[in-house]
């Protein structure tokens, strides 16, 4: 009598992939960037409106207004703006920003995700490659989102203007729509060459140096690919875009935010370079870099949230599988060990 037991193989540890710990064979969902951008709004938009407002006030024409402004007292230009407007103002043009940045973050987000991993699939990307990626996906996401950009603008902008000349959108696609009906729809792209500049520097520093700086904390620091490193990586990232994009981001605040109007109309419908060299000569170079710090306290919660939130879904995205694979496994295992032997006389 020979007895023969069914044998049950351990899975296999080889992964025919080849795949990396913490690395997938495919490029992450498109719209993870944008779900995350747009979570992070809800943080930063009080900070986005300060900001917006910092960079509209002229120093020579309203003197003692710039000296209220001063970017090392935007908390308490935000107080100011809540009692003097309500604090539902802090949150003026909260569906313009929504739109702005489930168009432009869900572009250059997935894009700089999905040229990443065409051109280096799942190898470790050079910074040349990554400087490519980013500037690619930069240029489509600053074209794409320019019509929400110019309305979010105005509708942070119009507390502080006269009475007689604020717009008074209801909300993103009300502005829309007046504004094609009102000026034209070319207004909508106002400023779309210093939008899309900034749009580029904006990835290129924010994205580029993400991945450098977590590279850098994980290789040579030896920190954990974790909840710290994309803490620190993303706060230094947003340092970096911060200041690369200032000034391109004061110049495209003021042609956005500008009446036909305006005296100013001429200076601001001029190339964004002659803009700053202009601003340079009647304000100073520090006029550049109006609204600094409250850029960079808008943008350094809405970069640490949004990366953070962008990793955790890119985890999820990882695991699902994994656990799905698992699940599979499981269900063989116990579905082979409930095998009778079976018996050969």
């Amino acid at each position: 009598m020979i007895a023969r037991t069914s044998v049950i193989r351990p899975p296999s540890t080889t992964n025919n992939n080849n795949n990396t710990p913490g690395k997938t064979n495919k490029a992450p969902p498109f719209y993870t960037g944008g779900v995350a951008s747009c979570v992070a709004t809800f943080v930063s938009h009080p900070f986005d409106l300060t900001k917006v407002r910092l960079q509209t006030i002229r120093r020579k024409q309203h003197q003692q207004q710039w000296r209220r402004f001063q970017p090392s007292k935007m908390f308490k230009v935000m107080w100011n703006i809540s009692r003097t407007e309500g604090v539902r103002a802090l949150y003026s043009g909260l569906s313009a920003s929504l739109l702005r940045q489930g168009t432009y973050s869900t572009i250059r987000f997935g894009l700089y995700d999905k040229f990443k991993w065409i051109v280096a699939r799942n190898e470790k990307p050079t910074f040349q490659q990554l400087l490519f990626c980013s500037t690619a996906a930069g240029v489509l996401g600053g074209c794409f989102g320019q019509p929400s950009d110019v309305v979010n603008v105005r509708m942070q902008n119009d507390g502080q203007l006269p009475l007689e000349q604020r717009r008074n959108y209801k909300n993103a696609i009300d502005g829309m729509i007046r504004i094609c009906r009102e000026e034209g729809p070319r207004v909508l792209f106002r400023g779309l060459g210093s939008s899309t500049n900034r749009a580029v520097l904006m990835t290129v520093s924010q994205m580029t140096s993400y991945d450098m700086f977590k590279d850098m904390f994980v290789t040579r620091f030896g920190f954990n690919d974790g909840l710290l490193t994309h803490f620190a990586a993303s706060l230094s990232a947003a340092f970096v875009a911060t200041t690369v994009t200032s000034p391109l981001d004061v110049c495209k605040t003021l042609i956005m935010s500008a009446h036909l109007t305006n005296p100013a109309a001429d200076v601001l419908g001029k190339h964004p370079i002659k803009i700053m060299i202009h601003m340079v000569k009647t304000e100073g170079f520090g006029s550049l870099f109006k609204g600094w710090t409250a850029a960079f306290v808008r943008l350094g919660p809405h970069t640490i949230v949004t990366f953070l939130v962008m990793e955790r879904l890119k985890e999820w995205q990882t695991q699902l599988p994994k656990q799905q694979e698992g699940d599979i496994l499981t269900s063989n295992t116990t579905t082979a060990t409930t095998t009778a032997p079976t018996t050969i006389v």
